[in-house]
C-alpha cells in the first residue's frame, strides 16, 4: 500500500512537463540534478537550528540586550484569586460583561476589580520585552546573512552553492514552524503558519523538480527586506525610536517595491507565462503558481498593515508593529488609586519622597 502511495505521489504527469521524465532528471556526462532525496537532511538541520538559536538568545542576544539598555516595562501583577484564576484558565482571557458580573458575586470582587484583574492577568501572560528582542535578534543574524548569501549564489547560479542556500533556507524555515507555538504570538499568528508550510512546500518543490533558479530569487528576495523589519524591532525594544522609525521606512520602500512590484511583474510572470512557450500547463506548474498566489496575497495582507504603520510614522505618532498585542492599562482606575493613595507597584502603594527620575 505504501509503494502503491508512494507510486502516485511520484506520479511523473503531475510534477513534470509531458515531455520529461524522473529518468531525463538523473546524472550523466557530468550534468548533477536536485533530487527531492536531498531535502531529508533539511528535518535534523532544523533541531541543530534549535539549538544554535539557544545559544545564540543566550550568550549574544542577551548581553547585547544588556548593552542597548533594553528594559522591561514594569508590569502590575494580579492579585491571587482561586475563583478569576479558574475561570481565566479554563473559560476565557476576555470575559463578557455578564461574566464579569458573574465572577464579581462569586469571588466577592466589585466589577471594577474584576475588569481590573483581567487586563493585570493577561499582561502577566504577554512575553517580555526580553523575550521579544532576542527574537528579533535571532531572525536579524539569520536573514543578513542568507541574504549576503544568497546575493552570492545568484551570481554563481552553480549547483553546489544552490544545494547549500536551499538546505539552510528550508532547514530555518522547518525550525521557525517548530518554534511557532512557543515564540512571540501576534495577532497575525494564522497567517504566519500559513506562510511557514506555503513557503516550505514552495522551496521542496522548486528543488526536486529543478526550478532553482526561480526558488533562489524568490528566497533572496523575501530576505532583502526580513533583516529590515528585524532591525527596526530591535532598536523599537532598545527605546532607540527615531532610528527605528528610519529604519522602518527603509523596510517599508523595499517590502512594497520586492514583493509588490518584482515579484509579481517579474519573476511571477516567469513562473507563470514563460513556461507556456516550452511545455504544456501540467499539475506540478498550477500547483507551484498556486502557493505563489497564496504568498503574494500574504504579502498585500502585511502591505497593508506595513502602509498603516507608515501613515502613523507620518502623523508623528509612535510606529509599533501592528501584529503585536498591545500593553492593556487601567488607566483612570490606575489614575484614581495613584491620587488617592500615591504610586503603586504591584498594586501596594510605595514610597514617593518627591525625587524625580532622571532617563
Amino acid at each position: 500500500m505504501f509503494q502503491t502511495l508512494y507510486s502516485y505521489f511520484w506520479w511523473e504527469r503531475l510534477w513534470l512537463p509531458a515531455n520529461l521524465t524522473w529518468a531525463d532528471l538523473e546524472d550523466r556526462d557530468g550534468r548533477v540534478y536536485a533530487k527531492a532525496s536531498d531535502l531529508y537532511i533539511t528535518l535534523p538541520l532544523a533541531f541543530v537550528f534549535l539549538v544554535v538559536r539557544h545559544l545564540f538568545e543566550t550568550y549574544v542576544a542577551t548581553p547585547l540586550a544588556g548593552l542597548l539598555n533594553v528594559k522591561e516595562k514594569v508590569r502590575l501583577k494580579a492579585t491571587p484569586n482561586a475563583v478569576l484564576e479558574k475561570f481565566y484558565a479554563a473559560t476565557t482571557k476576555h470575559p463578557k460583561q455578564a461574566d464579569v458580573e458573574m465572577l464579581s458575586k462569586k469571588s466577592g470582587c466589585t466589577v471594577r476589580q474584576v475588569e481590573r484583574w483581567f487586563r493585570r492577568r493577561r499582561n502577566q501572560d504577554r512575553p517580555s520585552l526580553l523575550k521579544k528582542f532576542r527574537e528579533a535578534s535571532w531572525r536579524f543574524t539569520f536573514y543578513l546573512i542568507a541574504f549576503i548569501a544568497g546575493m552570492a549564489v545568484i551570481v554563481d547560479s552553480m549547483l553546489p552553492s544552490q544545494y547549500w542556500y536551499y538546505m539552510i533556507e528550508l532547514s530555518f524555515y522547518w525550525s521557525l514552524l517548530f518554534s511557532i507555538a512557543s515564540d512571540v504570538k501576534r495577532k497575525d499568528f494564522k497567517e504566519q503558519i500559513i506562510h511557514h508550510v506555503a513557503t516550505i512546500i514552495l522551496i521542496s518543490f522548486s528543488w526536486f523538480a529543478n526550478y532553482t533558479r526561480a526558488g533562489t530569487l524568490i528566497m533572496a528576495l523575501h530576505d532583502s527586506s526580513d533583516y529590515l523589519l528585524e532591525s527596526a524591532k530591535m532598536f523599537n525594544y532598545a527605546g532607540w525610536r527615531n532610528t527605528c522609525n528610519n529604519i522602518f521606512i527603509v523596510f517599508a520602500a523595499v517590502f512594497i517595491i520586492t514583493r509588490l512590484v518584482i515579484l509579481p511583474f517579474w519573476i511571477m510572470h516567469c513562473t507563470v507565462v514563460y513556461p507556456l512557450d516550452l511545455y504544456p500547463a501540467f499539475f506540478g506548474y498550477y500547483f507551484f503558481n498556486f502557493m505563489m498566489v497564496v504568498l503574494q496575497l500574504l504579502h498585500i495582507f502585511w502591505a497593508y498593515l506595513i502602509i498603516r504603520m507608515a501613515q502613523k510614522f507620518i502623523t508623528g505618532k509612535v510606529v509599533e508593529d501592528e501584529r503585536s498585542d498591545r500593553e492593556e492599562t487601567d488607566n483612570s482606575e490606575e489614575e484614581e488609586e495613584v491620587a488617592k493613595n500615591g504610586p503603586l507597584s504591584n498594586g501596594h502603594p510605595v514610597l514617593n519622597n518627591n525625587h524625580r527620575k532622571t532617563d
